[in-house]
């Protein structure tokens, strides 16, 4: 349903900030997954996202096929649909991007809090043409 709406409208919001439609190829089945994502701006024109699930236990689907396909991505913002390249962040430039996030959104912090797993942080390039 808020994928739908978000699609519809090109704009949106998600628990009070910005998200997009996150597409994916499913690392077993082959087929596309869409799903709605909050997302911070990065350098250069990229996206930042989250793999919190609220603070589920796992992280959620759309993160174990972003992993298995990181260049099988496509983000739908702005009434654009860009095709982009996954990279998880780690170190110092996932710490950045972190303090960013719960600066802007400090609902992460406790979702971090809440769970024993680290939330991965991934950054969303635009993929370069060919």
């Amino acid at each position: 349903m808020m994928t739908r709406r978000l699609r519809r409208s090109g704009t949106g919001t998600m628990m009070g900030f910005n998200a997009l439609v996150l597409t994916t190829v499913g690392r077993r089945s082959g087929q596309e997954r869409a799903n709605p994502v909050g997302w911070f701006p990065g350098p250069d024109g990229s996206r930042i996202i989250v793999a919190s699930a609220n603070a589920a236990v796992d992280n959620p689907a759309w993160y174990y096929n972003l992993s298995a396909h990181p260049d099988k991505v496509r983000i739908e913002v702005g009434g654009r649909t860009i095709e982009v390249v996954a990279r998880q962040l780690h170190g110092d430039e996932r710490e950045h991007a972190w303090r960013q996030i719960v600066a802007a959104a400090p609902r992460f912090a406790q979702y971090q809090e809440r769970t024993d797993r680290v939330l991965p942080v991934i950054r969303l390039d635009p993929r370069q043409a060919a």
